[in-house]
């Protein structure tokens, strides 16, 4: 299949996709080519954008490419044609993280998704607002923790006594996280005011949502204030359902592997309204994340801690064009 198959329209199109895949602070640490001999899309890292004190091993950076990468499968689903992945493909060049490349017409042993996920790349957001009470249907939950699976992870839903444990560990990996100065400034690099000096990655003052006035769901204060009396502040529901995200192994390519198991799980979620944001705070501390291993044998290895529930979208981030993470030949 040559390049001419592959028209310019439909490539900008799945780069988009990718795009708008959800990454660590609204980063955006990643960049694409396109190779035409093979039609298959390369995805690097941007280590220029990765964050050098919240995530000194870039496992956040590599679950943001694994994300990236799976809205290009979706993407490519949706136009037809069947997205063969390989990750870490290249030992002695790690920086090229995966390649995706495309194969048509779609065959019988091509793996599919829900029709509407392509749909859901462009409604999907983070949501830092207060969720109602409306419980989350078991059939829907165990369609996320499928949709984990299909990917090589596991999601589970602890018990109210187990959720409450690792919200208490979220709450000490933030108070940590205020406490230091380092982790303070870079946060706050990452932040602009809206309408002044206006940037299409990091994080636009409106999307950063209230903290919880019952202090029981430790919402991230991405201004690193010390002092959380001063940070707006409204009701959270009071039953919040966490799920966790972990996989067997901790290497590279599990990390990859999380960041499509994360988005995959984050679009079946917006398929049934439902909204997410993301506890990643203690994920940042090696103690604290081992805390978060599954219980009671602590064997394998948290990856996220996803808060999901029913209520308002919350205002989405802005997305980097897609001539903007690509080779100048990629897109003409």
């Amino acid at each position: 299949m040559r390049i001419a198959s592959l028209d310019a329209a439909t490539l900008e199109a799945c780069l988009s996709a990718a795009v708008a895949a959800p990454s660590f602070f609204n980063s955006q640490p990643w960049r694409y080519r396109l190779d035409p001999d093979t039609v298959t899309l390369e995805v690097r890292a941007a280590p220029e954008r990765s964050l050098r004190h919240a995530d000194p091993v870039g496992r956040a950076l590599h679950l943001s490419v694994g994300a990236s990468v799976f809205n290009l499968r979706v993407a490519a689903l949706h136009f037809g044609w069947s997205p063969v992945v390989r990750l870490l493909p290249s030992p002695e060049d790690p920086g090229l993280l995966a390649t995706v490349r495309l194969t048509a017409p779609i065959h019988r042993n091509t793996i599919t998704f829900r029709a509407d996920l392509y749909p859901a790349v462009w409604r999907r957001h983070s949501s830092r607002m207060p969720f109602s009470s409306r419980q989350v249907p078991p059939p829907v939950r165990a369609e996320l923790a499928e949709a984990a699976h299909m990917e090589g992870a596991l999601l589970a839903f602890p018990a109210p006594a187990e959720t409450a444990r690792m919200l208490r560990v979220v709450s000490e990996a933030e108070h940590r996280n205020r406490a230091d100065t380092d982790r303070g400034m870079e946060s706050r690099r990452w932040l602009h005011p809206d309408g002044v000096g206006a940037t299409d990655i990091g994080l636009p003052r409106t999307t950063l949502g209230p903290q919880d006035a019952r202090e029981q769901i430790p919402m991230r204060d991405f201004t690193a204030q010390r002092h959380s009396e001063r940070l707006p502040a409204q009701d959270f529901e009071p039953t919040p359902l966490i799920a966790l995200l972990t996989t067997e192994h901790d290497r590279r390519t599990d990390w990859l592997r999380t960041g499509q198991a994360l988005e995959h799980v984050l679009l079946v979620a917006t398929a049934h309204s439902l909204r997410a944001s993301l506890l990643h705070q203690p994920m940042e501390w090696p103690d604290l994340r081992t805390e978060l291993n599954p219980v009671p044998d602590h064997t394998g290895h948290a990856q996220m801690l996803i808060r999901l529930g029913y209520g308002p979208e919350g205002p989405a981030t802005p997305r980097r064009a897609p001539h903007a993470v690509s080779d100048p030949d990629t897109i003409r």
